[in-house]
């Protein structure tokens, strides 16, 4: 069997302005309160990797719209939208480090995704990182910079 590559493109292609479009009409439903709609027409694109559906999905269990709060389930989208260079996501993933919650507490891991999130212009990283930063000593400090470079060099995989 001949594999068609230009085929494949084409419908491809065509696939990804519906996709767009699920996920701004998940958009104007979360934004008007339906967040049963959102959550539907989110949750596919997440899983099939979208880092935004899979932020604004984390961040629906988290705050519990739509759904029951569950750090736990909140953390994992977190997370997956975070290792594809999400600031939002990597932001939040550093303040369930630091709240411990969906996670072990952790401030050193806190720290390191906030530190990311603020070099890639998240503007509540830094003052987050601030406070976390008045908890730690100048060694942990140093191994949380250490391991954000480590993270970053890696491309925010396995972090």
């Amino acid at each position: 069997m001949q594999f068609n590559f230009p085929l494949l493109l084409i419908l491809l292609s065509l696939s990804l302005p519906s996709l767009a479009g699920d996920f701004e009409k998940g958009l104007t439903a979360y934004q008007a309160g339906d967040y049963a709609t959102a959550l539907q027409r989110w949750t596919p694109l997440a899983e099939e990797g979208d880092a935004n559906a899979q932020f604004r999905l984390g961040f629906m269990y988290h705050k519990g719209k739509g759904v029951l709060k569950d750090y736990s389930i909140a953390t994992k989208w977190y997370k997956l939208a975070a290792e594809q260079g999400d600031a939002q996501a990597q932001f939040y993933l550093g303040v369930m480090y630091h709240m411990g919650a969906g996670v072990l507490q952790d401030n050193l891991y806190a720290h390191m995704w906030l530190d990311i999130a603020a070099s890639l212009g998240n503007e509540n990283a830094s003052e987050t990182k601030a406070v976390i930063a008045k908890r730690m000593t100048p060694t942990d400090i140093s191994k949380a910079r250490q391991l954000a470079r480590e993270c970053v060099a890696k491309d925010y995989k396995g972090c």
